[in-house]
């Protein structure tokens, strides 16, 4: 995600301490421990087959992102987190107003229904290079293990597991930084041995060939991949200077994040060709290649289970999180009917949880009814962008607004040019919006109409007229209906 493999995007709404607060209960951070902190949140290694494809100029389609949106979203969540707690929803009501509130933090949730069968579908074809290569293309065999194990995350879930707490931080180091290292370390020594490097990598590849617009398309992937910066913004009031030291954060987090990303993408690059490249089991595909170059084809296997853990992990660690979020907001302002209120004797939201799972199995159903596994991870993964980004686009506006509204409120960090920076963000967002509607070139084959109707349909139910049905027929007693004493027992 990506950071969602961490899924750590998504902040919790409610119940937060105050900048102050945090400032006097939490022990002072090192501007390193916090780009550590952010580059554990962001960088994955799952979305490196959907940039290898391009080879070089895939440098190129992460960079213009990290500086366009990765750059003003540190920014801009720093100054609203030191100023306002209780996250994106209490930012975008007090800038704009409490609906459009409801709307970024249902925007939060939402985009989850569609991230959690893109991230099983590549744990499914990374499973299937231990069982069966010949399986990472079967639509029904992904399909079958994304409802298996989500519905196994929701059991696990349900049960409120504590265990699982720090499962992302292993993640980090067991399925990105050591399986990305070997990666590239392999892929190096592959190059310096006089192999000739699948994709070109001479100086007029930097930028990617344009055959219109379609060619660009893979650049929106990078959006999702570069969300979550927004939860780590909470602790810039745990700096000693915000001012000087969240910046210098941010630009060391940016840099081994793009480290992360770029150069794994390249290494598969050059071992795979972008014809045959997979975009759900392209890593595997590249570990394959070169574990059987070197003669260790042992280690596959490996590598397939650091990969599944790490994803798994993150899955479990993160699955009610964004679901909690919604539900603290719904107890107070009574924005779901009671059902979706509920709690289980653990205290976890299993209502939500539920129906998440329904929705999300009914999703799978799309790997086994489309011929194509990448077509349809690349489909979900859009529209868990585009849906995602409409969160950023409110984040953009209310950070403007409040510095109108509010120019005297106490903020820990103030963005520098802070109108040029949410511009430049909200128009980078709506730019990868729009491009999201325009089927990428590799799957130039299939119908174009169905293609954006399927993308504009998931952005248009999923986005906002499920938020809007809800703000629309809420009642008076959907607030009271909620059982505060077990709320208030849980939160603490």
């Amino acid at each position: 995600m990506s950071s969602m493999d961490g899924a750590a995007e998504v902040p919790r709404q409610v119940g937060q301490q105050t900048a102050a607060q945090r400032r006097a209960a939490t022990p002072t951070m090192t501007w390193v421990t916090l780009a550590l902190m952010t580059t554990a949140s962001v960088a994955s290694l799952r979305a490196a087959p959907t940039m290898a494809i391009y080879g070089l100029a895939c440098v190129f389609l992460y960079l213009v992102p990290a500086i366009v949106f990765l750059l003003p979203t540190a920014l801009v969540s720093a100054e609203l987190a030191s100023g306002w707690s209780g996250g994106v929803y209490r930012w975008v009501s007090e800038g704009l107003s409490k609906p459009l509130g409801f709307l970024a933090v249902w925007c939060q949730f939402a985009m989850t229904i569609f991230y959690y069968p893109s991230l099983l579908a590549f744990v499914a074809s990374t499973i299937a290079y231990v069982l069966d290569p010949s399986l990472a293309d079967n639509g029904v065999y992904t399909a079958i293990v994304i409802m298996v194990l989500y519905w196994t995350g929701v059991w696990v879930s349900s049960r409120g597991t504590k265990t699982l707490a720090g499962l992302s931080s292993w993640g980090l180091v067991i399925g990105t930084l050591v399986p990305g290292t070997i990666l590239v370390v392999l892929g190096m020594v592959f190059l310096g041995q006089g192999n000739p490097s699948a994709a070109p990598m001479d100086a007029s590849h930097l930028l990617p060939e344009w055959t219109g617009l379609a060619s660009l398309v893979l650049i929106v992937n990078n959006f999702l991949s570069y969300s979550g910066m927004e939860m780590n913004a909470v602790h810039v009031s745990s700096l000693k200077d915000p001012a000087k030291e969240y910046p210098k954060s941010m630009f060391m987090a940016m840099g081994l994040v793009l480290l992360i990303f770029i150069l794994p993408a390249l290494a598969i690059s050059w071992v795979v060709p972008a014809d045959k490249l997979s975009l759900t089991a392209g890593v595997m595909q590249a570990f394959e290649a070169f574990f059987a170059y070197f003669d260790v084809g042992w280690m596959t296997p490996i590598a397939a289970v650091m990969l599944i853990s790490a994803s798994l992990a993150g899955m479990l660690t993160w699955l009610a999180g964004p679901s909690k979020g919604l539900l603290e907001i719904s107890r107070h302002e009574g924005y779901l009917p009671p059902f979706l209120q509920q709690l289980n004797k653990y205290g976890i939201q299993q209502n939500i949880l539920v129906t998440q799972g329904i929705v999300t199995s009914i999703i799978a159903l799309g790997y086994a009814l489309i011929p194509n596994v990448s077509s349809v991870y690349w489909i979900f993964s859009t529209i868990t962008t585009q849906v995602y980004l409409i969160v950023y686009l409110l984040m953009f506006l209310a950070a403007v607004r409040l510095r109108k509204t509010h120019p005297d409120h106490p903020r820990g960090y103030r963005v520098p040019a802070i109108g040029v920076v949410c511009v430049t963000g909200f128009l980078a967002s709506a730019a990868a919006m729009a491009i999201g509607f325009v089927p990428p070139s590799q799957f130039g084959g299939g119908s174009v109409w169905s293609y954006v109707l399927i993308v504009g349909g998931g952005l248009a139910i999923l986005g906002l007229l499920i938020p809007w049905a809800f703000l629309k027929f809420r009642k008076p007693s959907w607030r009271q209906a909620a059982a505060q004493d077990a709320y208030e027992g849980e939160a603490s």
